[in-house]
Formats: C-alpha cells, sequence, structure tokens
C-alpha cells in the first residue's frame, strides 16, 4: 500500500462507481468521450510510465538532487543563505496543523493563525516606520508592482487631471523587480522611466517612483531631498527595503516614503531556488483601502475580549468578486507565519544581533579587499561590496571553490554577505581574490571601519510588543507556537469547508522534499 493514488484523498473505486450510477454512465471513459469535444480528444492512451510509489519517488528526487553542485552563493539581489530554526521548521513548516491552513475566512476558527499573521503585519511596520501592513504577498517584485498601482489609484484630483502616468524606476533596483514593473506597467497605461535616481526629473505628468535601500550593488543612499522634492509636487514616493538592514539602518517611514515593499525571506526563510518568499506591503493609514492583500485587524468579541479578523474585506476577492481591490490569494500565509515567528524567536536584540554580525562580517571583507589594492565602489554598505576586477578570472577560481558571486560585467563584480556566513568564510573569499591577482595577504579578523552613515544608524526602538520579548528558549517558543495551533482549525482537526489552496491537496511524500 505504497502507491500514491491509493493513499491520497480520492475518490476510491467504490465512490467513483456511484459518481458513475449519477450521471448515467458505464465508465469513466465514457464520461470523457461525452464532455471533452473531439476535436481535442486524443484517441490513443497517453505515453506515460507506470507510476512510481511514494518511497520510489523520493528515493528518485534524491538523486537528481544529488546532481546539484552545492556552491556557497554570495550574489545577493533579495536573495541570501538564511538560518531557520529548528523549533520554526518542526513546529510550523513541517506541521500540518500549519502548512494546511490557509486563508483564515472563518474568524473564529482561525484566532491562532491570525495571531501569527499579526505579529508579522507588527514585525514590518515596526521595522520599516510606517503605520499599516498587509499580511503578505507574493513576493518583492509583484509587491513593488502593487504599490505602484496603488500609487497610481491613489493620486491626487490634480495629477488625474493632468493624466499622470510616469512612473520613475531607480535602475538601482533589482533586475527582477523591473521586468515585472514592465509587464505590470502596460495594460494600465503606466510610462516607466528607468533611470539614476539622481536624473529622476519630476514634473506633473509624474505620479510616483520606486527607490532600492540599500541599493542592488551595496551603496547606502541618502534619499531626503528627492523625497522632499517629491513631496512638493504631490508625487508618491516608494521604497523597496531589506527588512534585516532596518534593524540598523533610519527606516524608509522616519524620512517620508509613502510605500515600502520587500521581502521576508532573509528572516529564516531558505533560498528555495528562487521562491516564493513572503513579500511585505507597508504603507500610511490614508492608503488603507487601496492597500492589496489582507490585513489582520484585532477587535473586541461579544463577551468584551480581544479578537482578530481579517479587516477590510470588502474589498476581497470573495466578496466583491470582480470589483475588488485585492486578490487575497497572492498572499504567503505559510511563509509569513514562518518569518513573523523567526522575529517572535529572536526579539529585536537577536535580530540586531545577526544584521551586525552581516555587517561586521562585510566590513572585514571591505578591509582586506582594500588592503588588496583592490578598487572598491561604495564606501557605505549593509551587506554588499561593489568592486573592480577581472571577472572571467575570478570566476574560475571562485567556481573551482564552490563559490558564487555577482558578476555584472566584464570588470565589475558584487558580494553579498548573509546570516550563514561566518568568519573562514570572508577569509576563504579574500583568499580566493588574493590568489586570482597573485598577491599575498596577511588576513585582518578585525576592522574598526563604519559602513553605515552615522545619519543613517537607526536611533528608534522597534518591537517592543510582549511577545517579541517572551520567548527565548526553545521549549517556550514550541508551547507558543503549540498554542496558537490549538485556537485553528486545520486538515489535521477535520475538513475545512472555507478556504485556499495547494498545500492541503498535497501529501506527505509531496512536501517532504520541500525541507531538502
Amino acid at each position: 500500500m505504497n502507491q500514491f493514488a491509493e493513499r491520497h484523498i480520492g475518490p476510491r473505486q467504490n465512490e467513483v462507481k456511484q459518481m458513475l450510477e449519477a450521471v448515467g454512465v458505464s465508465s469513466i471513459d465514457e464520461l470523457i468521450t461525452q464532455t471533452v469535444p473531439a476535436n481535442i480528444l486524443l484517441d490513443k492512451p497517453l505515453d506515460l510510465p507506470k507510476a512510481m510509489s511514494e518511497s520510489e519517488l523520493l528515493d528518485h528526487m534524491k538523486s537528481i538532487g544529488k546532481k546539484n553542485k552545492n556552491y556557497r552563493s554570495y550574489i545577493g539581489l533579495g536573495y541570501y543563505n538564511t538560518v531557520l530554526p529548528g523549533v520554526i521548521q518542526r513546529n510550523v513548516l513541517e506541521n500540518p496543523g500549519w502548512y494546511t491552513a490557509y486563508t483564515p475566512y472563518q474568524a473564529e476558527i482561525a484566532q491562532g493563525r491570525l495571531e501569527a499573521l499579526l505579529n508579522y503585519q507588527t514585525m514590518v511596520t515596526d521595522l520599516t516606520g510606517m503605520e499599516i501592513s498587509n499580511a503578505s504577498l507574493l513576493d518583492e517584485a509583484t509587491a513593488a508592482a502593487e504599490a505602484m498601482i496603488l500609487l497610481y489609484n491613489a493620486r491626487s484630483r490634480g495629477k488625474k487631471k493632468a493624466d499622470a502616468n510616469i512612473f520613475y524606476v531607480s535602475e538601482d533596483c533589482f533586475p527582477q523587480t523591473i521586468d515585472v514593473l514592465k509587464s505590470r506597467a502596460i495594460p494600465i497605461g503606466i510610462n516607466l522611466m528607468i533611470t539614476k535616481h539622481t536624473d529622476f526629473k519630476f514634473s506633473d505628468e509624474v505620479f510616483g517612483c520606486l527607490l532600492q535601500y540599500p541599493s542592488k550593488y551595496g551603496e547606502i543612499y541618502d534619499y531626503r531631498d528627492l523625497v522632499a522634492e517629491a513631496k512638493e509636487l504631490e508625487i508618491g514616493v516608494a521604497v523597496a527595503a531589506d527588512l534585516l538592514s532596518l534593524t540598523l539602518l533610519t527606516p524608509p517611514g522616519e524620512w517620508g516614503a509613502d510605500v515600502v515593499v520587500g521581502t521576508t525571506q532573509r528572516f529564516g526563510i531558505p533560498m528555495g531556488y528562487g521562491g516564493p518568499h513572503a513579500a511585505y506591503f507597508a504603507t500610511k493609514k490614508e492608503y488603507k483601502r487601496n492597500l492589496p492583500g489582507r490585513i489582520i485587524g484585532v477587535t473586541i468579541d461579544a463577551h468584551g475580549n480581544r479578537a482578530l479578523r481579517m479587516a477590510l474585506q470588502t474589498r476581497e476577492q470573495h466578496i466583491k468578486r470582480e470589483r475588488a481591490t485585492s486578490n487575497i490569494c497572492t498572499a504567503q500565509v505559510l511563509l509569513a507565519v514562518m518569518a513573523g515567528m523567526y522575529a517572535v524567536y529572536h526579539g529585536p536584540e537577536g535580530l540586531k544581533k545577526i544584521a551586525k554580525k552581516i555587517n561586521n562580517l562585510t566590513k572585514v571583507l571591505y578591509s582586506n579587499l582594500n588592503k588588496l589594492g583592490i578598487n572598491i565602489i561604495n564606501t557605505s554598505f549593509f551587506d554588499t561590496i561593489h568592486f573592480n576586477m577581472d571577472a572571467d578570472k575570478i570566476r574560475t577560481v571562485a567556481e573551482k571553490n564552490k563559490l558564487n558571486f555577482n558578476y555584472i560585467s566584464k570588470n565589475e563584480i558584487s558580494i553579498s554577505i548573509n546570516e550563514s556566513s561566518e568568519l573562514n568564510d570572508i577569509k576563504q573569499i579574500v583568499e580566493v581574490i588574493s590568489n586570482t591577482i597573485g598577491k599575498g595577504l596577511s588576513f585582518e579578523h578585525e576592522t574598526i571601519f563604519e559602513s553605515i552613515p552615522n545619519n543613517f544608524c537607526r536611533k528608534s526602538d522597534f518591537l517592543k510588543d510582549k511577545v517579541f520579548n517572551k520567548y527565548r528558549s526553545e521549549t517556550s517558543m514550541m508551547r507558543y507556537i503549540k498554542s496558537l495551533e490549538r485556537k485553528d482549525l486545520s486538515l489535521n482537526h477535520s475538513m475545512i469547508a472555507l478556504g485556499s489552496c495547494t498545500m492541503k491537496l498535497n501529501a506527505v511524500a509531496e512536501m517532504i522534499p520541500v525541507t531538502w
């Protein structure tokens, strides 16, 4: 009994017989012949191999996985190696009590999920310095496109009268973000202008702009004058920001951003071959009715107790249908829950410690490359060094050492450090570069160099809520996760009458490779 079809949801043979009798046909083939147009119906069986058993499939997938070359990735551009705490992997990611529960349509049987998502929203608003957040979107690129559309729909009366349709995009934004913006702008009639942020030429025809913070190759730019100019001309400002960096950097909400978007991938979510990763979307309260995605709100129940619900549901797909301003299925509930739990487990000091470790290791890399005489392009940074060097030469040596860097052009490279990096990894990178240029080096383990300008060092507090300052041991965290699970209804309790989506239809054998 190791066959997938025999173990999956169904239907069983006796159920098939009952259904066929109900519709008045003798076989599934007869049903298909009657319902599928003859001009598209194949007249021969599908040429498919014999189905594998579940254990055979897992062995087959492992053999495919072994063909991968496991290199350490320093490419960056929105994707970073992370460390997923075991307590979150075991009790959330691998737990059907969490991975089968998805859209919380019925608030009274989804209080645990709603609290986990409220934690996520609080984490986002605190770190970005904004007033309101949704409970996640698909990824950073689509969140940026939603920001563009929000600013377009929320144009002032004067901007609409002037038919303002120009949206400026900094060329320092991630390439995948720019590609998605191009696609989403076409049907709406938005005119994208992609250039350096120093070359933005604001006018009455411009309704918004998008900036990257820090930039794709690491530089921390001062956007405050640009934002002030945009405000004078009623131009909305969206910022795509590295959420982990905001534990050390002044958040965009404190220097005037209208919308802040990005990914929460750095919060313990593995890279997973590029996704999916829960995107965040934060903005001002004045835009709450234009905000895409679901919003978890706090209310009071009939007994006067604190209760949670999905707020502003009249915007939603399942109520307003084609007039909805939001498709709630763009959310990434499981990954948002994991990212929120990561913040709960580490707390403000833990997150800051992780960010400082990354920044300190990057500073050590900077100092050693500087000592080698490498021309480094950026002097301010959080985690990324951008420098000049023969890309082909270093690539050959780096790949022999199983390292992936970001090769920008023939003589430009960037290297992004991440949570899983240690001092020995930095030493290996430096040795690869010194060997490439044929220079010996006495490796410096420490540096006094400051990579974040003082006027961009974060001064404000974040994550002061009790939930982010309570669960530090694995056992207490496990109990908190379990306490929320008990307030929820998932497929491990019963059939779920309402809600989506894919996860509840996946057998365990299909889910196991996710954690590889």
